[in-house]
């Protein structure tokens, strides 16, 4: 049975005590864990060595960072000396394997040396000055790389440490959240596809009773039969239509700014021949600032606001109507002779 592959990443010198605790964990737990040292990355004859880091990175299903106060060896892609000065900026390998994994939506843990953190938000008081002296990290683009880090709005749990042990207890936790998140969302899944499963039964069996009774009333009482059925049918359909009315964007707009309820927004939609007179029809039922901002939209000519109207005036089985009314424009006919 395949087992998920999660990738650590991280300076491997000063963190190679963290990695050897993280691989006996992540081991320990089943999964397969993918370390550049232990040679669990297969490098391309006919590349640089760090971009099959990246390739693996985006293709693991689980990715850890760990920084520490090495920002580490500069990615193959930047074609120049590794920079001396701790102000030099560069794209180190762990951070090309962060943006790998990131931009393939790997769920992404980041774990942070408390003391790193601590001298990050140090540096965010003093970003511009360069008399500063860190004494955790060896680099700027480490506190850069936390920066991006906490600015992504999702995949950045973050979390600082110690010692070892609140590593393990930390990635446990999460994991175990992750794959119960995994259980009740198949778990909904299933539930949804159940109901679909049902709805579409209830549809079938609507449909075969109706199908009975019409037969029975045929059978029972002829003269009156047909305009009965062509009654109940007629009803069903304005049923089906107003459901369908409720879903559409300017309706429930509407229905839910005003105290009109969605047959009199059908009413409207039905005897206005221009989204003036749809808007001057509904603008009593409206409270003031609404109104008004209804007015903006149609002076701005809102694309959005008119699809929804001609989308609702469709169900309603009527033809799509445009900004100017038939009035205006005749009025705009006559100062024209004039």
């Amino acid at each position: 049975m395949a087992s998920p592959r999660v990738f650590v990443s991280s300076t491997y010198y000063d963190l190679k005590h963290l990695r050897s605790a993280l691989d006996a964990f992540i081991a320990g737990l089943g999964y397969e864990g993918v370390f550049s040292e232990k040679g669990d990355i297969a490098y391309a004859p006919d590349a640089p060595l760090d971009e099959s880091c990246y390739r693996a990175a985006e293709q693991a299903d689980i990715f850890v960072l760990i920084i520490g106060g090495r920002y580490g060896s500069a990615a193959s892609m930047e074609d120049r000396e590794f920079p001396e000065g701790f102000f030099d900026r560069y794209d180190s390998i762990t951070k090309k394997e962060y943006d790998a994994a990131e931009s393939a939506n790997v769920p992404t843990y980041i774990l942070i040396e408390r003391g790193v953190h601590a001298e990050y938000q140090t540096f965010r008081r003093n970003r511009d000055r360069t008399d500063i002296a860190y004494a955790h990290v060896d680099s700027v683009n480490i506190f850069q790389l936390i920066e991006d880090i906490l600015e992504k709005p999702r995949n950045n749990p973050v979390f600082q440490f110690d010692r070892y042990q609140e590593i393990e207890e930390w990635l446990r936790n999460q994991w175990a959240g992750l794959f119960k998140d995994l259980l009740s969302r198949l778990s909904e899944q299933e539930q949804l596809t159940t109901l679909a499963s049902q709805v579409a039964l209830l549809g079938e069996s609507n449909k075969t009773l109706r199908r009975y009774l019409e037969e029975v009333i045929s059978s029972v009482s002829p003269d009156t039969s047909k305009s009965l059925i062509d009654e109940e049918s007629r009803r069903l359909d304005r049923s089906r239509i107003l459901h369908d009315l409720r879903k559409n964007d300017f309706v429930e707009f509407v229905t839910q700014s005003s105290s009109l309820e969605i047959s009199a927004v059908r009413d409207i939609l039905m005897k206005s021949n221009s989204v003036e007179t749809i808007v001057s029809n509904l603008k009593p039922s409206l409270n003031e600032s609404i109104g008004r901002g209804i007015e903006s939209v149609v002076k701005d000519r809102d694309s959005r606001f008119l699809v929804d109207i001609n989308e609702a005036r469709e169900l309603l089985g009527l033809s799509h109507v445009d900004w100017s009314s038939p009035n205006r424009k005749e009025r705009v006919k006559k100062r024209a002779k004039k």
